[in-house]
């Protein structure tokens, strides 16, 4: 359960931050205004939060291993929000970023 726990925080902290920063690029790069600046600033400070909820308590490990989901992540988002689409190099790139993800977090380690 809690690797799938992880994986659901991971989830959650993708769409907070990779949300947050989307919001703040429409309210500035597009001019839809400050209203969406200010969601996006709320949403970038809720993945603060959601990252520490998450099972293994070293913040350096969390943050790495996210990095990876935060490239997987940024290149759904653009797919779905902007109709972006990624070619075989950014495919390549995104599953190599998950894999270092599972490397980083959910390799056995000795107690």
């Amino acid at each position: 359960m809690t690797v799938a726990r992880s994986l659901l925080l991971f989830a959650l902290a993708a769409v907070a931050e990779i949300g947050g920063a989307w919001l703040v690029w429409q309210g500035v790069r597009e001019h839809r205004g400050w209203l969406w600046v200010g969601a996006g600033v709320v949403a970038l400070g809720a993945y603060g939060f959601v990252a520490t909820l998450q099972p293994d308590a070293h913040f350096g490990r969390i943050l790495a291993a996210y990095g990876g989901v935060f490239v997987a992540g940024s290149l759904a988002w653009g797919m779905v929000a902007d109709g972006f689409r990624p070619d075989r190099w950014d495919v390549a790139g995104a599953l190599l970023c998950l894999v270092g993800v599972a490397v980083i977090m959910y390799s056995p380690r000795g107690a």
